[in-house]
């Protein structure tokens, strides 16, 4: 008896709401509707909700600015934001706020529906299936902890570290693959799919991000570097706890 997956679609546009929650619903999907932060803020306290879609351009508190807020509160429910074509701006300040995806407007509903599914799966399922590493495992790297199955941080004084949806992906993504030179579309295809379109500095924006929380000095960093017109590496040898072994 699987839950069907509740979806609130927050946008200021009636039309737009309407349109959205007809076609999912139409796709088995449960949906709510809010037009403002104040309406998505009651329906998150009063519902269990799955997935918000966010606008961006609302009047009031904007969609980015909710973002904050609710990773702010310790609210990780994923986050896919619509944002004005072409505004590049927009989608990477809405990643660094910890938006797990964009959609560029104007959309086809159906790309959004792909788009839903692939984020609740990832999130579900803990993003792309491992590469030597198991569900129930808790991998060990520099003296972190990374508890792949509870989805959780641990740093080397025990205290507990919150990852977005983006951050867990791309993290699982280089402690499955340590040692190893990954491209932007190779970390594309590992952490997050190719549901998403290509944008590298969707990439950029997470490494950026985990950066800050994993590295003693960001801007310095020596657990992810940055390989010159290759992409990334994750220097730090991976043990797993419960295998007692190196990851592949």
């Amino acid at each position: 008896m699987d839950r069907v997956p509740h979806i609130l679609v927050v946008d200021d546009d009636l039309e737009i709401r309407d349109l959205l929650a007809r076609f999912l619903v139409k796709h088995g999907l449960r949906v709510s509707t809010a037009q403002d932060g104040r309406a998505m803020h009651a329906c998150l306290k009063d519902n269990a909700i799955d997935l918000v879609v966010l606008d961006v351009m609302m009047p009031g508190d904007d969609g980015l600015t909710l973002t904050r807020k609710l990773r702010g509160a310790k609210n990780h429910v994923p986050i896919i934001i619509l944002t004005a074509v072409g505004e590049d701006t927009d989608r990477i300040v809405g990643l660094e706020m910890g938006a797990d995806d964009y959609m560029p407007k104007p959309f086809n509903p159906r790309e959004l529906l792909a788009r839903i599914k692939a984020v609740l799966r990832r999130f579900e399922d803990g993003g792309q299936p491992s590469v030597g590493v198991d569900e129930t495992d808790t991998v060990r790297f520099a003296g972190w902890a990374f508890h792949t199955a509870a989805r959780e941080l641990t740093d080397p004084s025990g205290a507990s570290v919150i990852l977005s949806g983006g951050e867990y992906e791309l993290l699982h993504a280089f402690v499955t693959h340590p040692g190893r030179v990954l491209s932007r579309d190779q970390l594309l295809d590992i952490a997050r799919g190719r549901d998403a379109q290509p944008f590298d500095r969707a990439i950029d924006v997470q490494v950026s991000r985990l950066r800050k929380k994993l590295e003693p000095d960001p801007k310095t960093p020596t657990l992810i570097k940055t390989v010159r017109g290759g992409g990334y590496i994750f220097t730090p040898q991976v043990t797993q706890s419960s295998a007692g072994k190196g990851a592949p």
